[in-house]
């Protein structure tokens, strides 16, 4: 479970996120939306500890992640929107190392790593250097870097972003286990077919506040719309801004 209570980050003069507050409950994942620049990546990267808020509070289960960061780092697994690879490591060593920084035994860490190359189809990179490598095949690297200790909460941003077909439908077949398993998972995305298909509830962040929070059906049925997309535009105000 993933809790934010009142957070507000200022860059300066800019207020990046103001008093934003949302759950994310175990077993289902929850969709941050938002239009660029509204505060989404912000939020995320305050939550997995590379941010630290100005005022508000941040809770992962029983861990107080403003007071205690390290603790509550420790029960996520985060993809950034950057994945940052080592291009000398081999995407095995990548996996290895953050599966030891993370207190895996010599066990768990092979167990795991033959899960995630299966699960994100990395049979024929899994021994190659990174340098070099596709997006497609980076982000396939930074996720299974993220998930090695098998997290019960997970925050992906724009996990899909630049994939083709057969690399996200295997992301999107991982979303849905972790949600299965009764994890925790936090999702960004600008693909809204993928939104609707993977969230079971949506937080819509603008202007740095949240503006809407329910599941797909319920911002269908607050905006009038009949599809996410035209919801989402009604939501943010991005129509009025076209016209």
């Amino acid at each position: 479970m993933i809790r934010v209570e009142a957070v507000r980050k200022c860059f300066g003069d800019v207020v990046a996120v103001d008093e934003v507050s949302f759950e994310a409950r175990d077993g289902l994942v929850t969709g941050l939306l938002g239009p660029n620049g509204a505060g989404k990546t912000t939020t995320l990267r305050m939550i997995y500890g590379l941010l630290r808020p100005d005022r508000g509070r941040l809770q992962v289960d029983d861990a107080e992640a403003t007071a205690n960061p390290l603790e509550a780092q420790a029960r996520i697994g985060a993809l950034p929107e950057i994945s940052g690879l080592y291009t000398r490591l081999t995407s095995r060593e990548h996996i290895e190392y953050f599966g030891r920084l993370r207190g895996l035994s010599k066990e768990q860490l092979e167990t795991n790593v033959r899960y995630w190359t299966t699960a994100l189809d990395m049979e024929s990179i899994i021994q190659r250097r990174t340098a070099g490598f596709s997006h497609g095949e980076r982000t396939k690297v930074a996720m299974a870097r993220a998930l090695v200790h098998r997290p019960q909460n997970v925050i992906l941003d724009e996990p899909t972003n630049g994939l083709d077909v057969m690399a996200t439908r295997a992301v999107r077949e991982v979303v849905r286990a972790l949600s299965k398993e009764g994890r925790c998972v936090v999702f960004s995305s600008h693909v809204m077919q993928e939104v609707s298909a993977l969230c079971d509830r949506i937080v819509v962040i603008a202007h740095g506040r949240v503006v809407a929070n329910g599941t797909p059906d319920e911002l269908r049925e607050q905006t009038g719309e009949q599809n996410l997309e035209d919801a989402f535009v009604a939501l943010t105000g991005e129509k009025q801004k076209a016209v």
